[in-house]
């Protein structure tokens, strides 16, 4: 049964359409978080082998093995700092973390400077996507989350695919550097700008979600009902507890994390193997940066779909179907040996990431209690970007030992795994029926 829109007494209202100023701000500022990743995600890997001469693939594949376990760490650090000091500051200092990537990787006289350049950018990533999401979560309430994820989601990883596509243009024209990472650092002083001085705090919305979610728990007589479910949880949980239940314990919470790891195992593979692959086979860098745009384009703009689709059907087959025809696209991927093939994989690899994407991150929403939340957000990314470290280093020792495209096949593999898990172990946590 819906409950009404309702006030605080500090007129706090939950909702996208009572919040719809800030919360469109905050869409602007992940898009320019998206931005500072997309940057690198055709240029880095071509200065790896072209400017820097590594030959082995897991040589050139460390920067982002040290993004994905950086980002991975500091997703958690978020969502406990979060809830301890408010979301502002730690979106304020995540930007100011981030001001020096670019003149780092347009400095860098050696490829440890690019490595480190990395460990700043997984912070600047972990610091200000994880929050972004938690404020968005914190303004939409319930009702909408999956349309608050797919407009998140889909404002990163649109600028994603937008700057990579630029860089792309810019080094087939200029080089490699700098001219690309200009366009970086225009992002990182603009968002430390607007988070400061526009953004505003919003842990209080989430406080009020949770009052108003304990007096449902009171007068709800259904014990099979979400708030039931939800208010189950409300006691105020250890750092510990939730690592154990969003990690291993809790059904739906495992199963997302283990499958927001494979995700980002996969996209790992595609942001520093795929390039490597395409250029292999002949492409311009021009292509390489077309091909490498497509696919976060699609997945970008299909969770403006997705996200919504997901509140209305629910979480799991969105999940499941996902993840399964991502795997479908990495096979096609290794079977292509063209750009137009390539393509077409790309398309579908973002069709089903934008499946997967805003739907885990509501799916963990759904379940964990606002009281402890933004803390079990944390711990989903800390898994989910994990997957790009695990993802770097796996595909760079299979493709030193087996080649690129023995590489492309062992990920897929294991994303199917991974969507068979959520079909089987997963339930679903979000009822359309009951919102109605």
């Amino acid at each position: 049964m819906s409950r009404p829109v309702a006030s605080s007494s500090s007129g706090l209202r939950l909702g996208l359409q009572a919040n719809l100023a800030q919360f469109c701000l905050l869409v602007g500022v992940n898009a320019l978080v998206g931005g500072m990743v997309g940057q690198e995600r055709t240029v880095v890997s071509l200065l790896a082998t072209q400017i820097f001469g590594l030959a082995a693939v897991t040589a050139a594949l460390t920067y982002i093995v040290a993004f994905g376990l950086t980002k991975a760490a500091t997703n958690f650090l978020a969502g406990t700092l979060a809830d301890r000091y408010g979301r502002k500051p730690v979106l304020v200092a995540g930007w100011m973390v981030g001001l020096p990537v670019p003149l780092l990787l347009i400095w860098a006289p050696s490829w440890g400077w690019v490595v480190a350049a990395n460990v700043l950018l997984g912070v600047n990533q972990g610091l200000c996507w994880s929050t972004t999401v938690i404020m968005k979560i914190d303004l939409a309430g319930p009702k909408r989350r999956g349309l608050a994820m797919g407009l998140n989601e889909a404002a990163g990883y649109l600028a994603v695919a937008l700057t990579a596509y630029l860089t792309g243009l810019i080094a087939a024209r200029a080089g490699l550097r700098p001219e690309p990472f200009y366009l970086g650092l225009a992002y990182a002083g603009l968002g430390l700008g607007v988070s400061a001085l526009l953004v505003r705090e919003t842990r209080g919305y989430a406080q009020f979600e949770a009052h108003l979610t304990d007096i449902d728990h009171t007068t709800d007589a259904n014990p099979e009902s979400d708030t039931t479910r939800a208010a189950a949880g409300s006691r105020r949980l250890s750092t510990r507890e939730v690592v154990v239940r969003t990690s291993f314990r809790e059904p739906a919470l495992s199963a997302c994390s283990q499958a927001g790891l494979v995700n980002n195992l996969n996209d790992g593979l595609a942001w520093g193997l795929l390039p490597l692959l395409f250029a292999r086979d002949g492409l311009p860098v021009g292509q390489v940066g077309l091909l490498a745009a497509l696919y976060p384009a699609v997945w970008g703009l299909g969770q403006l779909v997705t996200g919504p689709l997901s509140d209305r059907l629910g979480r799991k087959p969105l999940i499941t179907g996902g993840m399964l025809l991502q795997a479908v696209a990495l096979a096609g991927t290794a079977l292509a040996g063209s750009f137009a093939p390539w393509a077409g994989s790309a398309v579908l690899l973002g069709v089903g990431t934008a499946m997967v994407y805003p739907t885990l991150l509501a799916a963990v929403s759904d379940v964990a209690h606002p009281s402890w939340r933004a803390s079990a957000v944390g711990v989903y990314r800390l898994w989910r970007d994990t997957g790009f470290a695990v993802g770097a280093l796996l595909a760079g020792l299979v493709a030193d030992l087996a080649g690129l495209e023995a590489a492309v096949w062992v990920v897929a593999a294991l994303t199917a795994v991974s969507g068979m898990v959520v079909a089987l172990r997963m339930y679903e946590t979000h009822r359309p029926a009951a919102q109605s």
